[in-house]
C-alpha cells in the first residue's frame, strides 16, 4: 500500500514545505511592519494572507492524516516515523522526503515563535492605543454599589480631561 501513497505524500509534503516557507515570510514581514510602520492596513493584509496559508496547512494536515490512516498509522510523530520506516523497508528512497519533513517542523517552530512575538507586540500596541484614548477622552471611573436585591452594580462615570 505504501507504494501507492508515497507519491501522494511527496507532493503533499513539498506543497506544505512551500506553504510554511511562505508563512514564515509573512511573519517576517509582519515583524517589520510592527517595528517600523505600525500601518494597520498593511498589518491587516498580512494577517489575511497568514489566515489563508493556515487554512491550506490545515488541509494538508487533514490529507496527511488520511494517508496515515490508509496505512493504519496514528496521526502523530510515531506514526510518521513508522510511515517513513515502512517506505524505506519497501525500497523507497526516503532521505529527501525526511529532510523536507524536518524542514517543515523547523519552520513551524520558528513560525510559532514569531507569531507569539507578533501577537505580544499587537497586544502592547492595543493597550497603548487604549491608554491614549483614555487620556484624550477622560479616564473612566467605575463605582460599585448594591442594588435592591443585594447584588453589586457597576456604574461607569466618564469625565473628560480636556475640552476644546
Amino acid at each position: 500500500m505504501i507504494e501507492k501513497t508515497y507519491p501522494i505524500t511527496e507532493k503533499l509534503i513539498l506543497n506544505a514545505l512551500n506553504l510554511v516557507k511562505e508563512l514564515r515570510l509573512q511573519l517576517d514581514q509582519e515583524v517589520e511592519a510592527l517595528k517600523n510602520t505600525q500601518n494597520a492596513e498593511l498589518i491587516n493584509t498580512i494577517a489575511n494572507s497568514k489566515k489563508q496559508l493556515v487554512v491550506q496547512l490545515e488541509l494538508f494536515n487533514t490529507q496527511w492524516g488520511q494517508i496515515l490512516a490508509t496505512e493504519v498509522l496514528a496521526n502523530n510523530q510515531e506514526g510518521i516515523t513508522e510511515y517513513f520506516q515502512r517506505a524505506a523497508a519497501a525500497g523507497i528512497l526516503t532521505d529527501e522526503l525526511i529532510h523536507q519533513w524536518t524542514q517543515i517542523q523547523t519552520f513551524c517552530s520558528e513560525c510559532k515563535a514569531l507569531n507569539d512575538q507578533n501577537g505580544a507586540s499587537i497586544a502592547m500596541l492595543a493597550r497603548h492605543t487604549e491608554r491614549s484614548l483614555h487620556i484624550l477622552k477622560g479616564k473612566s471611573h467605575t463605582s460599585n454599589t448594591y442594588g435592591p436585591d443585594g447584588s453589586s452594580q457597576s456604574e461607569l462615570h466618564i469625565r473628560p480631561l480636556i475640552s476644546v
